[in-house]
């Protein structure tokens, strides 16, 4: 099968990638592995002078490409994941090209002093999407995923580092639907510390999310959208929270936190943001990443309830949220080509391996 927009709801959220065929693999591989050498258009920060225009590349000779940092690293995440899990993906030959011709322990040295100089740059977003990447080195059994992962490894350690002085150590978390939002960093952060066994870390990402997100009760989750969001603050929050908790104390701050939804949860749950696959703004194109990962926040929570009757409604609604992202999701618009790839394979492969659980 060519299409995502072909194949059944129940292959999409089973999370398994096995029954995607090669021509399809191609295409997921297509807008990351043009977009990660892709310097320009590019974000740039705030700029102070005619004189602080560096080029991305001299500021970030790894990560230069997809429009933003942040995007250049998932990019990179979803094609060491395609090598991953396939043996015989089309595309190996350009993609291992493509990643060597950057990843050198001098290019990776201009990116963390970049943090040593920027300690804020990317928090928590990039971060996460940075231990995603390491963690799925860690997990993929190659040789040549244990040579990019030594020559990432100053860049790994400088991360971990600032997320447990810079991430973790917040008083309060970040509850919206973009870049800043603390529980999808949580739940990188907490994904990578498993993944690799750093129990110290896992354990202070838990401490940080029960103490952010425990209490919380009464979330008025009709009011998102709020905004262009790609991620629904309230489905991130229970994502994360279903890692954290077993299914007894998940089932019972569920019913605080989404009291409405757990009553009834046919008029209560989000409907999909239909977009226009043919939208050129990329504002709009962040509501497919959206449903997408609505799409898999509640496929998972589905998982984590035990009342068979909530979780059937949470994974009715997943499907319908995946489809109406996947319909979008390989659009090539730049403004959305450059990320939306990754967010559906992020779904569409959830259940194989180092994100967790599925």
């Amino acid at each position: 099968m060519a299409s995502l927009e072909e194949i059944d709801t129940e292959a999409v959220l089973s999370g398994r990638f096995d029954w995607i065929e090669p021509e399809l693999i191609d295409r997921f591989a297509e807008h990351p592995l043009s977009g990660i050498e892709r310097e320009f258009p590019h974000y740039v920060r705030s700029v102070e002078s005619s004189s602080d225009i560096p080029s991305p590349a001299d500021r970030h000779p790894v990560f230069y490409g997809c429009f933003d940092w942040h995007s250049a690293v998932h990019g990179h995440w979803s094609l060491c994941r395609q090598l991953r899990l396939f043996d015989d993906h089309p595309r190996t030959g350009e993609i291992v090209e493509s990643v060597e011709s950057r990843l050198t322990p001098k290019n990776v040295g201009h990116e963390v002093a970049h943090f040593e100089e920027n300690p804020s740059f990317e928090n928590p977003y990039g971060w996460g999407w940075f231990l995603r990447l390491a963690a799925e080195l860690h997990a993929w059994e190659d040789r040549r995923a244990d040579e990019w992962r030594a020559v990432l490894r100053p860049l790994e350690m400088k991360i971990v580092d600032l997320v447990e002085t810079g991430f973790l150590s917040r008083e309060r978390p970040i509850r919206v639907g973009t870049h800043g939002n603390s529980a999808f960093g949580l739940t990188c952060v907490l994904d990578y510390a498993r993944v690799v066994g750093d129990g110290s870390l896992a354990s202070a990402a838990t401490e940080t999310a029960r103490r952010f997100y425990a209490d919380d009760r009464d979330y008025p989750i009709e009011y998102e959208p709020l905004g262009w969001d790609f991620l629904s603050p309230a489905l991130t929050e229970a994502d994360l929270m279903r890692r954290v908790l077993d299914k007894k104390a998940f089932a019972g701050w569920l019913g605080d936190f989404l009291p409405d939804v757990v009553e009834s949860p046919y008029e209560e749950l989000p409907e999909p943001a239909a977009v226009d696959p043919e939208a050129e703004d990329g504002m709009e194109l962040h509501l497919a990443g959206l449903d997408l990962s609505r799409a898999w926040c509640l496929a998972g929570v589905a998982e984590a309830i035990d009342n068979q009757h909530l979780g059937a409604v949470f994974e009715e609604f997943a499907g319908r949220h995946a489809e109406t992202g996947l319909t979008v999701a390989f659009t090539d618009e730049y403004s959305g080509s450059h990320w939306l790839t990754s967010f559906a394979l992020y779904l569409v492969t959830r259940g194989e391996g180092t994100v967790g659980p599925a």
